[in-house]
């Protein structure tokens, strides 16, 4: 018997042994345990709080090795998180975890997170749509996704009817419009509303505080700032100890469910943040977008968004795109409405980049050895 089979064997009993202790399937996810400002033990331990509260949950812990936590199963690396996203990004592709838990994970545009907070007035949860990575590249359009995506968390996550309104913001106004012809045509979305005396669909600070809908929906920018505010209310800003993290992650056509937590998330933080993603990954979260997506097709939502999109001036000569090479380097600074002219900055310079948004807000990805040239070519161009 060769050591291939005799891991498989062993994979296999364990999992009957898991099974059998627990009393249902076992569910692995992964959990970045390098980069919290906090120290490693800290995120660790919320590692352990989830896999204690959570029958069947298996904490698969990713990183240097840290003594005192043989609970978890772990996937060991050097002390670089560069390899340690690298090994995590392996796990989910080789199914070793069904979804993961990272401070860090570069989602490409139309990938976003959706966190979820406990609101301070009543207790209540609240999703808030979107708080990492961007739906769109546009803000009309991010937002009418948002609440789509939003409410695909929800369900996933075991709401069967969520509420949705938007926070009263920039660009709300006509993405509340589409979404009410949608419901106008079929899409069956349960509106919420504000909880002041005039009511309405577009929700007030105060509204926040009480957890008004089950799913607050605004721009990514402002829901990062939102729940870093919720998380920190009672600890003076550097330790977040409340909430479930900056959520998992959902796009059009994304498979994967990786969640996201600050680097300055508490153990309480981290433990939700893992039941949160068990409960996503166990709610199929990529096949229940498929289905919100097609109901909402289906009332139109290709028209609405189309309408969301800002209209395009004098059309100008296409910039060539370089080939395709693999990029290691991240160039942070750029403002999310200038991400797709500073890559073809690059690209006419013969320079292939890639635009994404990090844990901290847009990143231009080069390759490591082309970024010193980029930022000069970026920083010449006014981008940074």
């Amino acid at each position: 018997m060769n050591s291939t089979t005799r891991k498989a064997i062993g994979e296999a009993l364990e999992n009957l042994l898991a099974r059998a202790q627990n009393g249902g399937p076992v569910l692995r996810l992964g959990l970045m345990a390098l980069g919290s400002e906090l120290g490693a033990a800290e995120v660790l331990q919320g590692g352990l709080m989830a896999q204690q509260a959570t029958p069947g949950l298996r904490v698969v812990a990713i990183g240097p090795k840290v003594p005192g936590f043989e609970a978890l199963e772990w996937l060991e690396t050097d002390n670089c998180e560069a390899n340690v996203v690298a090994a995590l990004e392996k796990a989910l592709a080789e199914g070793t975890v069904a979804g993961a838990v990272a401070m860090h994970f570069p989602f490409p545009i139309g990938v976003a997170t959706i966190g979820r907070v406990v609101t301070p007035a009543k207790g209540r949860p609240m999703f808030i749509a979107s708080c990492t990575g961007a739906t769109a590249a546009s803000r009309g359009e991010a937002l009418l996704r948002n609440a789509v995506y939003g409410t695909a968390v929800a369900k996933a996550c075991g709401l069967v009817n969520p509420s949705v309104a938007f926070l009263n913001s920039e660009g709300a106004g006509p993405a509340l419009r589409s979404l009410t012809r949608l419901q106008e045509n079929g899409y069956a979305v349960n509106l919420g509303s504000s909880g002041r005396g005039d009511g309405g669909n577009l929700l007030r600070g105060n509204d926040l505080v009480t957890g008004a809908v089950d799913v607050l929906v605004c721009d990514t920018l402002t829901g990062n700032a939102l729940m870093k505010i919720f998380a920190t209310f009672t600890t003076g800003g550097g330790y977040e100890s409340v909430g479930f993290g900056y959520g998992p992650s959902v796009g059009e056509g994304w498979g994967k469910v990786v969640s996201i937590v600050s680097r300055a998330s508490g153990a309480p933080v981290v433990a939700n943040a893992l039941a949160l993603t068990a409960q996503a990954v166990q709610g199929n979260l990529p096949e229940a977008l498929a289905t919100e997506l097609h109901t909402a097709r289906t009332a139109g939502l290709d028209t609405e968004l189309e309408k969301l999109r800002p209209k395009e001036g004098p059309a100008t000569k296409a910039v060539q795109k370089p080939p395709v090479v693999p990029v290691d380097a991240e160039i942070a600074g750029v403002d999310v409405l200038d991400m797709e002219a500073a890559a073809e900055a690059l690209w006419a310079q013969g320079m292939y980049a890639e635009t994404a948004m990090g844990c901290t807000g847009p990143v231009v990805r080069v390759p490591a050895c082309a970024k010193a040239s980029a930022e000069g070519v970026l920083r010449r161009a006014g981008f940074i």
